[in-house]
């Protein structure tokens, strides 16, 4: 038997059995329910097409959970299964879902007892979508099947018609690996989760990332201004986010010719900010030039400009200008 579950049988379940499958407090999903999902590590529960209408699931270990008062299933796939898609419809496409499915009798009445890997059909129709899934059921994959597919025909392309719905579950206080999907709610404050750059932390309403490391993007300047003034390299920003608050940081210098006169007005830039870079309200700022204190003025419409003063020279610098985006 290639595919176990734990806590499924009156009786029967081996040693090994046991030893094969997760055990422990997973992460919850409510008070009663566990986020059901893939053990992490390796190429867990991956998928590849194996012939023309057969696709072939890897090794892997999951969690699967029934109602709440059903609870949850540690499911082992301990070898590879292979799967046979049926021929497509004549006229329209359709996805297939491919599953770990745990029947329980005692719940779902179905006279079975039995963990499985399976495919769920989906309808065919003009816009297909996604097949809706039984209880006690976790989604893997989907494959879409265009219209008229057989293996006479060709087959399905499988690395166009694969689709990775894998999520992913931990034990409890653990993060939670990246998966298929971020539009899920945490289960307590303090629950972390990886989001594919940095983390994210469940404040009891919603996820707040952690400060992530954030790259430089240089900006393009406006006729007249050139980079690196008094020595203080490139103008670049990044948006950052400070104590949950969307910022943008500057860095560098400019520089320009007559003294006194920054040129175009005083506009820095020739391609302006983009829309998430932009403060929903003027925002002046403070920033050294040229000897003289004056300020930059970020604009609503992503356009940095130089406020001049008295004593004014020939250059500006930047670095160290961070000011919040938010209203």
């Amino acid at each position: 038997m290639t595919v176990r579950a734990g806590w499924l049988l009156a009786a029967g379940q081996t040693r090994e059995d046991t030893r094969l499958v997760p055990l422990g407090v997973m992460a919850p999903e409510s008070a009663m329910g566990s986020r059901d999902g893939v053990i992490a590590g390796g190429t867990a529960l991956a998928a590849t097409g194996a012939a023309a209408m057969q696709v072939q699931l890897g090794v892997g270990r999951a969690l699967v959970q029934g109602a709440d008062a059903q609870g949850a299933y540690p499911v082992a796939v301990t070898a590879p299964e292979t799967l046979t898609v049926g021929d497509g419809h004549a006229q329209f496409a359709r996805i297939d879902a491919v599953v770990l499915r745990v029947y329980d009798t005692t719940y779902d009445g179905t006279g079975q007892t039995v963990a499985r890997v399976e495919i769920v059909q989906g309808a065919a129709t003009a816009t297909p979508v996604p097949p809706s899934l039984p209880a006690a059921t976790l989604r893997l994959w989907e494959i879409t099947v265009p219209a008229g597919t057989s293996a006479g025909t060709g087959g399905i392309t499988w690395a166009s018609a694969l689709a990775d719905r894998r999520r992913y579950t931990s034990a409890y206080g653990g993060i939670l690996p990246r998966g298929w999907g971020l539009s899920f709610s945490g289960a307590y404050a303090g629950q972390y989760r990886d989001n594919g750059s940095g983390l994210d932390r469940w404040d009891g309403g919603s996820w707040q990332p952690l400060e992530p490391t954030v790259g430089w993007t240089p900006l393009t300047l406006a006729s007249g201004f050139t980079n690196n003034g008094n020595g203080q390299g490139d103008i670049k920003y990044r948006r950052i986010i400070v104590a949950g608050v969307p910022c943008l940081q500057l860095r560098g210098g400019v520089s320009w010719a007559t003294s006194g006169s920054p040129p175009n007005t005083g506009n820095l830039l020739a391609a302006v900010l983009p829309a998430n870079c932009r403060p929903a309200a003027l925002t002046s700022v403070p920033i050294a030039a040229g000897g003289a204190a004056i300020k930059l003025d970020a604009q609503t419409n992503g356009q940095l400009r130089l406020i001049s003063s008295t004593g004014l020279t020939t250059w500006a610098a930047l670095s160290g200008v961070t000011y919040p985006l938010d209203a």
